[in-house]
């Protein structure tokens, strides 16, 4: 059975827990902080001047650089639900930093949906590093694939 075959079944058996999804580098720039600290409405002066400091969920900003995991996955984008998401924070990540994320295919289980379908659900768990290899946040996302709708009879 092909990639594509499997993922139209939305059988978890198309997943191996470990696979090694990529990796994604970007460089922390004082401006981003700055727009994302706005955005966020976080007035601390710590994501201003030098040394400044990344607000906590900079990293969600990766997901505009290079390919994403779900992708990779060959997930029916039509079908994914965001579950989850959860940054665990190791040490602060400062303008000026190049982050590399490598990311890992952590875990699959699949469950039966309330309106009936299987329901897979991904956690993508992601570490990343700064340009001394110092181990900065790890992140874990949950994804959902829903189950393909049902043909219409007739």
């Amino acid at each position: 059975m092909t990639a594509q075959e499997q993922a139209a079944t939305g059988g978890a058996e198309r997943f191996v827990v470990g696979t090694d999804l990529g990796s994604v580098s970007f460089p922390v720039e004082l401006g981003k902080i700055r727009e994302l600290a706005a955005a966020t409405l976080d007035d601390d002066p710590a994501h201003d001047g030098p040394g400044a400091i990344a607000p906590p969920t900079f990293t969600a900003t990766a997901a505009l650089w290079g390919e994403p995991a779900s992708r990779r996955l060959e997930l029916a984008r039509g079908r994914v639900l965001h579950g989850e998401q959860e940054y665990e924070y190791l040490a602060p990540i400062r303008a000026g930093d190049v982050l590399t994320g490598r990311r890992l295919l952590a875990d699959v289980r699949t469950r039966e949906g309330s309106r009936g379908g299987t329901m897979t659900f991904v956690v993508i768990e992601t570490t990343y590093t700064n340009q001394d290899g110092v181990e900065v946040v790890r992140e874990r996302n949950t994804l959902i694939e829903t189950a393909r709708p049902p043909k219409a009879d007739g």
